[in-house]
């Protein structure tokens, strides 16, 4: 049975090296996938997923205003698909999601979603909390703080080096931009005033 996954994490995890893996799981055993991720990040270039440590896999882009149910249905149409990954899923809509989850429930193909759950200011991202509501299983890809205890949070860096406590959701950026950090560190860094 199809479920829908959302595996979720802060920035620098993991979440892509983890999708590219289990996409190539099922390549290696002769099955097809399609990926898919943001058209507004690429800073790997147009239609590609990469990993910091260096691997990565062609991919369709989505914008919000595409209907990811119409377009899985085309590619099932085209052939068989095992899985659908989805990378970038924070940038996702609500709307989306519905759609992801229908493409389970009614096309019966899993479909894997692979996001950070909470922006530099601790709020959940509208692609990140329709998946929580959704999913049928979650998982949470670790890293860890510099203390070493598990990071949860994320803070954006201006360009001196000091934590944002404003700004745009989505700011599209690396580790020149963000760090990820426990709790307890996020709010020393965000001057604990970040909590609506």
């Amino acid at each position: 049975m199809a479920k829908l996954y959302f595996h979720f994490s802060t920035m620098n995890a993991g979440k892509s090296t983890v999708l590219l893996q289990a996409s190539h799981n099922y390549i290696e055993r002769g099955m097809q996938t399609y990926l898919l991720t943001a058209r507004l990040d690429d800073r790997a270039g147009a239609g590609r997923i990469a990993s910091r440590i260096g691997i990565g896999a062609g991919a369709d882009t989505f914008t919000d205003a595409d209907d990811l149910f119409a377009r899985i249905q085309a590619r099932l149409a085209e052939g068989p698909c095992a899985c659908v990954f989805v990378d970038e899923a924070q940038f996702l809509t609500r709307d989306q999601v519905w759609q992801l989850a229908r493409a389970v429930d009614d096309l019966n193909v899993p479909v894997m979603c692979y996001g950070l759950r909470v922006d530099f200011l601790g709020n959940l991202f509208e692609g990140s909390a329709a998946l929580l509501a959704l999913a049928d299983e979650m998982r949470e890809v670790r890293t860890i703080c510099h203390c070493g205890r598990k990071a949860t949070m994320v803070v954006r860096r201006d360009a001196q080096g000091h934590a944002m406590r404003e700004g745009a959701q989505v700011q599209i950026g690396g580790n020149e931009t963000y760090v990820s950090l426990c709790r307890r560190h996020w709010r020393e860094e965000m001057g604990d005033t970040a909590q609506g």
